[in-house]
This record gives structure tokens, C-alpha cells and sequence, in this order.
């Protein structure tokens, strides 16, 4: 029988989950959304809407009782209530790994204990705390919120002793860690999945850009030797047999200097480093993240085609309603935007994948392409 699928969040990552739905209409009849945001970007693709926000409790319980399996796309969801949810709907990923990854210094102590490399960390716990151990890694150093933090924010890099106050002052009030400045030389990503059935597919590692902590660039294959792409790789099919349940992850890894693979963060869900699959791969993440958490055999992961992604941001002298993106129509070329009327200054608004379909393997190509069709974009005001 198919499924009613519940998914906690309905942004771009919620819209493109529903679109892979509405393929598998054998595996799932409809997907319900939980989502602040009226007519959210998911809700816009087709999925019906309960507008609450993301850890409002009786929403939750509301859509397990109208959903055979919820899953997630941000992770703000209120891990403790998904615990406590009764068959027969089920959760994943496991509501328990979520709470681990919610807390980055959790997470990081998990991935330390299973011998996962990360970059060292403390807990702070005050001022004075912050002042003492600031003095342990030197600096530059990176104070972190531990919680509710994304795209660089909850993020502070602190440069010299004149900056401890005032970087402690920003996340007054929030439970906070310090972790070592990493000198990386990249920063790759993989899209992981494992199946109910503890099957696990690790797609090929991709090469991120970030641009004011926002993932600008994605390279699919990264720029690394097989053996970086192997340690990488092993290290997300590790770190999947630690975690509980099932789902696409995407695991963000640093490359150092000495060719040493640290894992940065890890988002139980489908990723922005992910988009590309969309057209490149022989499942897109999707998919492979329903057929995860359905029990279904997880898909074919192979690269068919080279390929870069390049998100769209919000300009930053320009918010507000505006006019339909359009671009011309080129071989390879695939845009998508995520329904949001309005921008804002480096908000997510759509992406570009641009793929090798003449198999050249030009990267370099790749990008200056992907770089000149974004910089044709223009954000003009909807009057």
C-alpha cells in the first residue's frame, strides 16, 4: 500500500522531496508538510500544509496522526516529541540521531568516541571560561553556538584576545563550544544513505566553494586524489554505521594541508551539496532518501555526468518581490528556482546545474560557465 509521507519542513529541500514523491506515486500517495511559512515552496509543489512552527508539539503529534512516515529537512524539529511518537508511524532519520546532530558539540563528541576524526573542541561554559581556554588550540579559533545554527550562522571567528568579549556577548544567553581554526586547503561533502534494511551508498565526493559561510559552488567529482576520495568515502560510510536510523545525509568534511579528512558537520537530510544529482547522477538524493526511509533498495549512485551546481542568492542591495528567473536555454543547462516571491540578501532562491553531456571532463569549463550564467541573473523589482 503507499504511504502518506510527513515531512518537518517545507523550504526548497521539502519542495524537492515532494517532487521525487510524486514520482513513486506506487510508494507514496501524499505528502503532508509542517511548515511556519504559508503556502510554503513544498506546499507550492503540491503537498498539503500544516502551518505551525517546526517544534510546536501538538503539530507534531497532528501530523503523525495523518502520516504513515515522517521524515525531516531542517533540523529544528523537537527531537524529544519524534521520540516519543507511537507506532504505527515511524521517524527517520532516528529522532535520537537527530538529537545528537542538533547539538554540535554532542555530535562532535559522538564522532570523536567512535573514532571519527573532527577538529578539537571544548565546551564553554562562561566568560571566564571562554578567556582560559581560548589559550588551548590559539588562534585563530571558532567560537560556535552549540544549537539552531546554519550557514556560518552561530559562527564566530575570533582573530585576537580583544575580540573574546564580544564574541562571547553575541551568543550570551546560548550553550557555546570553541573548536580549532582547521587551515583546510577544500572543503568536500558527501551525500550518504542507508536503507530500514542497514544498506548503505555513499555517492562520489564533491568539492564545495563557500562564499560568507553560504555554500556557493558545488564540484561533482571533487578536485582530490583517489586516495582523499577513498578516505573521504570511508569515512561517511563510517559514520552511517554510528548513526541510527535511515536517510540521505550529507556529511561536510575539511581537507588539510597534509591530506587529512576532518569531518566538519554533518545534516541528517538531504544537502544543498546534493542539488547536482538532480541531473547527474543515476538517483538524485531525492529519491535516494525516500527509498531509504520506504525500506526500498537504495539506487544506483554512479556519476554519469560531470557537473557543477551554483545556488542563487538574494543580492544584497535588493529585497523583495521580483520579477520571474529566466535564462536562455542551453544543452546541459537546468535551472531551478524554489518558489520564493521574495528575496532577501543571501537568501536561497533557486540553483544552476550545469552538466558535462559531452563527457569532456572539462571542469574548469564547468565552472565558467555555471559563474557566467549566474552572473547574467538579475533581480528586478515585481511592481
Amino acid at each position: 500500500m503507499p504511504k502518506i509521507l510527513g515531512i518537518i519542513g517545507g523550504g526548497q529541500l521539502g519542495m524537492m522531496l515532494v517532487e521525487a514523491a510524486k514520482s513513486m506515486p506506487e510508494h507514496i500517495s501524499k505528502v503532508i508538510v509542517l511548515d511556519p511559512t504559508e503556502n510554503c515552496p513544498a506546499a507550492i509543489a503540491g503537498a498539503e500544509q500544516i502551518v505551525a512552527d517546526f517544534k510546536d508539539k501538538n503539530a507534531i503529534v497532528e501530523l503523525s496522526l495523518q502520516s504513515d512516515i515522517i521524515t525531516y529537512e531542517i533540523e529544528s524539529g523537537n527531537s524529544e516529541v519524534l521520540e516519543s511518537l507511537k507506532a504505527p508511524v515511524s521517524v527517520n532519520p532516528s529522532p535520537a540521531t537527530l538529537r545528537i546532530i542538533q547539538d554540535k558539540f554532542m555530535q562532535k563528541t559522538f564522532l570523536k568516541e567512535n573514532g571519527i576524526a573532527v577538529p578539537d573542541f571544548l565546551p564553554i561554559e562562561s566568560l571566564d571560561d571562554l578567556k582560559r581556554k581560548v589559550g588551548s588550540f590559539g588562534y585563530p579559533i571558532l567560537l560556535k553556538a552549540r544549537r539552531d545554527a546554519y550557514d556560518g550562522r552561530g559562527n564566530f571567528k575570533i582573530e585576537n584576545e580583544g575580540q573574546i568579549e564580544s564574541a562571547f556577548r553575541l551568543f550570551e544567553g546560548k550553550h557555546m563550544m570553541i573548536e580549532k581554526w582547521v587551515d583546510f586547503k577544500m572543503e568536500v561533502s558527501v551525500i550518504a544513505a542507508r536503507n530500514t534494511n542497514d544498506e548503505i551508498a555513499t555517492y562520489p565526493v564533491v568539492e564545495n566553494i563557500h562564499s560568507e559561510n553560504i555554500l556557493e559552488t558545488t564540484i561533482a567529482p571533487a578536485r582530490i586524489d583517489s586516495k582523499i576520495a577513498n578516505d573521504a568515502e570511508d569515512i561517511a560510510k563510517k559514520t552511517m554505521e554510528v548513526l541510527h536510523g535511515a536517510g540521505a545525509f550529507g556529511i561536510e568534511m575539511f581537507v588539510t594541508h597534509g591530506n587529512q579528512v576532518l569531518i566538519n558537520e554533518i545534516a541528517p537530510r538531504v544537502h544543498n551539496s546534493g542539488h547536482h544529482t538532480l541531473q547527474s547522477s543515476d538517483t538524485s538524493q531525492f529519491e535516494q532518501h525516500l527509498r531509504a526511509i520506504l525500506g526500498l533498495p537504495l539506487g544506483s549512485t554512479r556519476l554519469k555526468h560531470y557537473a557543477v551546481m551554483r545556488n542563487i542568492l538574494g543580492p544584497k542591495n535588493f529585497a523583495g518581490r521580483y520579477k520571474p528567473i529566466t535564462i536562455e536555454n542551453q544543452k546541459g543547462v537546468y535551472l531551478k528556482m524554489y518558489n520564493k516571491n521574495e528575496a532577501k540578501p543571501q537568501r536561497k532562491l533557486g540553483h544552476i546545474n550545469v552538466i558535462d553531456v559531452d563527457d569532456t571532463r572539462d571542469i574548469d569549463a564547468l565552472i565558467d560557465k555555471a559563474e557566467k550564467i549566474r552572473d547574467s541573473i538579475k533581480f528586478e523589482p515585481l511592481h
